[in-house]
């Protein structure tokens, strides 16, 4: 195909749309790119992440390019990483001759645990996502989330039962925005140190003696575990404002019991 029957190709994503609706978010989903992350203990951290990247359309433009999202994610080859997060962002919306943009990159993240009696090393992955926004007036807005597997134990099955208590899998989800560099390994550390007993990847059996009996002297309702994470949230003034969720996947019953804390630090 030469030159001019290139330019002969009608661009139909550009034509005029009449029904006057803007779009709020349109792109791209779950597409997969090599990232790397910054690590606090070996430096940097090589993975997969998964994108969703969208666009704001007004309300005159029929369609965007979704071939510019993937143009954008290959021309950072293996160079997109937290520190670029922005500028790959901005880059985003000019490209799409847009106002505002949004990309979340989530990807799993190790980190290297002892267990707690034998000290035997194994790795946990944990599921981490970094969101960047460019919002209306061009003002940037990036915050992080953290989902931490954890073990919750019943205070009232403990408080009931002659034998034991139940405990479950949790799973506490952090979303924070901060006004300087937490590492991924301090909000996890954060939200292990408030549950009834953190996880390991690998466990022998005086480790398991001790988690187990960890979980039973502290029995955590998904209530104390929203609040007692906002708690040390609140503590911490990198954070400006956060959303911790939890959710237990209940042992005993085939539902899921679930809490939710909001705050804008910064709004007080």
């Amino acid at each position: 195909m030469n030159t001019r029957d290139s330019l002969a190709i009608p661009d139909v994503q550009s034509s005029e749309d009449k029904r006057h609706l803007p779009i709020n978010k349109v792109g791209i989903k779950d597409i997969r790119h090599p990232v790397r992350v910054l690590d606090q203990s070996e430096g940097i951290q090589h993975t997969i992440a998964t994108f969703n990247m969208y666009v704001g359309l007004p309300h005159n433009f029929k369609g965007t390019h979704m071939s510019r999202f993937v143009e954008i994610l290959n021309g950072h080859e293996r160079e997109i990483s937290v520190e670029n997060f922005e500028s790959m962002l901005r880059e985003m919306v000019v490209k799409l001759e847009a106002e505002t943009g949004h990309v979340a990159m989530t990807f799993p993240y190790f980190i290297n645990k002892e267990a707690p009696v034998s000290k035997v090393k194994s790795l946990m992955d944990y599921e981490v996502t970094f969101i960047g926004e460019i919002l209306a007036g061009g003002l940037y807005r990036q915050s992080t989330r953290v989902l931490v597997p954890a073990t919750s134990l019943c205070p009232c099955s403990k408080k009931i039962s002659e034998r034991g208590a139940h405990n479950q899998r949790s799973h506490v989800t952090v979303t924070a925005v901060t006004n300087d560099l937490v590492w991924i390994e301090e909000l996890v550390r954060l939200v292990e140190n408030q549950a009834s007993c953190e996880l390991y990847g690998l466990l022998k059996r005086p480790d398991e003696k001790y988690v187990t009996e960890r979980a039973y002297d502290n029995p955590k309702f998904v209530e104390d575990l929203v609040r007692d994470v906002a708690a040390a949230l609140n503590a911490d003034a990198r954070v400006e404002s956060y959303v911790v969720e939890a959710e237990n996947f209940e042992s005993i019953h085939n539902h899921s019991a679930y809490a939710l804390i909001e705050n804008n630090k910064s709004a007080r």
